[in-house]
């Protein structure tokens, strides 16, 4: 990837890392968290994506053999303080550390499960937040693919409850989306009836028995709303 037009020289070497797996938990979820709210962000890590899935396109995946291991971490790392290779990896300089996790993701291209990363470039977003602040959902939506990606900053479900999240277009009833999962970020996919009906309406979200409404509508609190908008 050419540093020629890009923004933000840190944002691009930040989406790389994150793309790589070579950020922490907690930096890679505050990326996340980002990405929800800036398509730039999005964009930069789709091209990262592109260009990392492009080096293995014709190479048959092979289980190296045990000498392979030992040789590649006698290259980087010498004999000596043979910790954890993942441990060694963040400790190493980004460029050596960001070739190693390429020269495994040749050998072992599943190795690594991402988690639920949010639609790249959508046209809608929305911020589902209670007034008080105590509950805030960042949400982004691509009407092609029906594909809502939430992101919960803030709050959750009460002990025993669960958080179902509706969809209220017009003046029409609301439609149940789904119980929110308990992960902070989730992917859910919105079903092909409704995808048309997204733009322009509001997401609500409610406090329910476990397992979600026993009706078609919502039986508690309403905790949080917010507009679906371009983004």
């Amino acid at each position: 990837m050419s540093d020629q037009d890009q923004p933000d020289r840190d944002d691009r070497v930040l989406a790389g890392e994150y793309t790589l797996g070579l950020l922490s938990a907690e930096d890679a979820a505050a990326f996340e968290a980002r990405m929800v709210r800036e398509p730039e962000l999005r964009a930069l890590y789709a091209q990262w994506a592109e260009d990392f899935a492009g080096l293995t396109d014709d190479i048959t995946p092979q289980a190296p053999p045990a000498r392979v291991w030992q040789q590649i971490e006698a290259g980087l790392f010498g004999t000596r303080e043979r910790g954890s290779w993942l441990r060694r990896l963040t400790l190493w300089g980004g460029g050596i550390a960001a070739a190693a996790v390429l020269v495994l993701a040749v050998f072992l291209p599943d190795l690594v499960e991402r988690g639920p990363v949010p639609p790249v470039d959508p046209p809608y977003v929305a911020q589902i937040a209670a007034e008080d602040g105590s509950l805030v959902v960042q949400a982004v939506y691509d009407d092609e693919t029906g594909t809502l990606f939430v992101d919960r900053e803030a709050g959750g479900a009460a002990p025993g409850r669960a958080l179902e999240l509706w969809l209220i277009a017009g003046e029409d009833a609301p439609v149940s989306l789904g119980v929110m999962p308990q992960d902070a970020q989730a992917v859910l996919r919105v079903a092909d009836d409704l995808r048309g009906r997204v733009a322009g309406a509001v997401l609500a979200i409610s406090d329910e028995p476990e397992g979600g409404s026993p009706t078609r509508a919502p039986t508690g609190d309403v905790l949080a709303v917010g507009p679906v908008q371009e983004s």
